[in-house]
């Protein structure tokens, strides 16, 4: 069961519990301390007077009666003269004592018997109920069976005074410090549970999808450092938020534009007046955009595969310059097709550490981008090199470059250069930087009026001394496949 108030309460409470901690230890350590300290130096100035005192005490009993009251006057102490009756058991009788009416049970006084067994001066403190006295026995030795003890019993009160006003000063100032402690740990704690609250607000807001208003906090301790890691979430959480709504537009007008392509041209197949030539162009027409459907459902799951982690790549040595040629082979017909050169130009035994079908995806998404985003008669080169322990494939063009403002948004999902008029989905690019980057490696982008170069970097290998990879034959065999997206 959570306290009332919260964390407020549980703030104050335990501060005030440290304070009483504290006040408790130093109680605990002066008072007791400075109690002993005061007795024992009461104890040693009684010591002091009684010794000397108890030496001149006279043989004859009949003067022990005005000896002790003189002696009490000198010593500002009680004092009592014992006899002995009996040493087996200790037993002793009083025979004078300087106080009026006497008690009966001063004979029977601790101290005075362990300084008969003893024969020395013996010392100790009477905290009965109801006193708290001091006491030095001296036994005087005066040969045979005649050993007299002498008692000096002071009452410690006054001496002890001091202590009583420093534990009802300690007492006043605990009892004022938890109050203090109280007042100040609920103000100091309502003002962090307020800030807490903001942020609990705030996080309830981003929860419920509003990422308009920041996070603020202007303190500088870790509430303010947590609130700016709130505020840094709320931007991210609303840039993911903007970029899911982007995407589900686009993935929805990628695929209702197809869609209501074939859409269209089958009623209009229904038209029974629909000449043979047209209806053929029409038949001829509906595989592009069901290859359009095809590329644009493998290029989602592909990117939702990214997302949930769950895209795997081969790791093996490949020959990146195999992988090339079969790259040119593949595209050089629609490279043909739209006026294009293509050419490789390649440097021998570079491998790479890569999955081979993955490395082809982002070579043909590469490629088909100069393609699409190239004039006509525009050369293309595909590269394939070494630099130092990486192995590089490039796709370099001659075409009219991309603006230094955009190079920066071309890996992006959907995003295209010219705005949504060249073809293609816009997920190409940001597919192949997601295998690069699942193959240790990277796609780079450099590129000026004129030059255009999109570069693979992948982790080099050494040559393996075994036969050269089939890839290139086994994409030859298959056919050429589409242009990438």
């Amino acid at each position: 069961m959570s306290l009332p108030g919260g964390i407020r309460v549980r703030i104050a409470l335990a501060l005030a519990a440290i304070v009483a901690l504290a006040l408790g230890a130093a109680y605990l350590i002066v008072v007791p301390s400075l109690e002993q300290r005061l007795v024992q130096a009461r104890l040693d100035q009684l010591q002091k007077l009684a010794r000397p005192a108890a030496l001149q005490f006279p043989h004859d009993h009949v003067r022990w009666q005005p000896q002790v009251e003189l002696l009490s006057t000198r010593t500002n102490a009680r004092v009592v003269a014992f006899d002995v009756l009996s040493k087996t058991p200790p037993t002793l009788i009083t025979y004078a004592d300087s106080r009026h009416p006497r008690s009966r049970n001063v004979a029977k006084n601790v101290v005075a018997l362990q300084a008969l067994v003893s024969g020395r001066i013996e010392r100790g403190r009477d905290t009965s109920p109801g006193s708290d006295l001091g006491d030095i026995a001296v036994p005087l030795d005066w040969g045979g069976d005649q050993t007299p003890v002498i008692l000096f019993q002071t009452n410690l009160s006054d001496s002890l005074a001091t202590v009583h006003l420093v534990q009802r000063r300690l007492l006043l100032a605990t009892g004022f410090a938890l109050v203090l402690a109280l007042a100040l740990g609920l103000f100091a704690a309502g003002t962090l549970a307020h800030r807490l609250r903001r942020l609990e607000n705030a996080a309830e807001r981003i929860a419920g999808g509003d990422f308009a208003v920041p996070v603020v906090d202007r303190g500088d301790d870790e509430i303010g450092q947590l609130a700016g890691a709130f505020d840094r979430m709320r931007v991210q959480l609303a840039q993911l938020d903007d970029a899911r709504k982007e995407f589900v537009a686009n993935a929805s007008h990628e695929l209702r534009t197809p869609l209501f392509s074939l859409g269209g041209f089958l009623e209009l197949l229904t038209d029974e007046d629909l000449d043979e030539t047209t209806r053929r162009g029409f038949l001829m027409t509906m595989p592009s955009q069901v290859e359009r459907l095809t590329r644009l459902s493998a290029d989602l799951l592909d990117l939702s595969r990214v997302d949930a982690g769950q895209l795997s790549v081969i790791r093996e040595s490949a020959d990146l310059a195999d992988l090339a040629q079969a790259l040119v082979a593949e595209l050089e017909p629609f490279a043909a097709a739209s006026g294009h050169v293509l050419e490789a130009k390649l440097e021998e035994d570079v491998w790479c550490f890569g999955d081979e079908e993955r490395v082809l995806q982002v070579g043909r998404a590469l490629v088909g981008n100069a393609l699409v985003h190239t004039p006509s008669g525009t050369p293309i080169v595909v590269r394939v090199r070494r630099r130092g322990e990486r192995a590089e494939l490039a796709v370099e063009d001659e075409g009219p470059g991309i603006a230094p403002a955009q190079q920066g948004a071309v890996f992006e999902r959907f995003y295209r250069v010219e705005g949504g008029v060249a073809s293609g989905s816009g997920l190409g690019l940001a597919i192949a930087k997601e295998l690069a980057r699942l193959m240790d490696g990277s796609v780079r982008l450099e590129s000026r009026p004129g030059r255009t170069v999109f570069t693979l970097d992948l982790p080099g290998e050494a040559a393996p001394d075994r036969a050269p990879s089939a890839v290139g034959a086994f994409s030859r065999e298959n056919g050429a496949s589409t242009i990438p997206s």
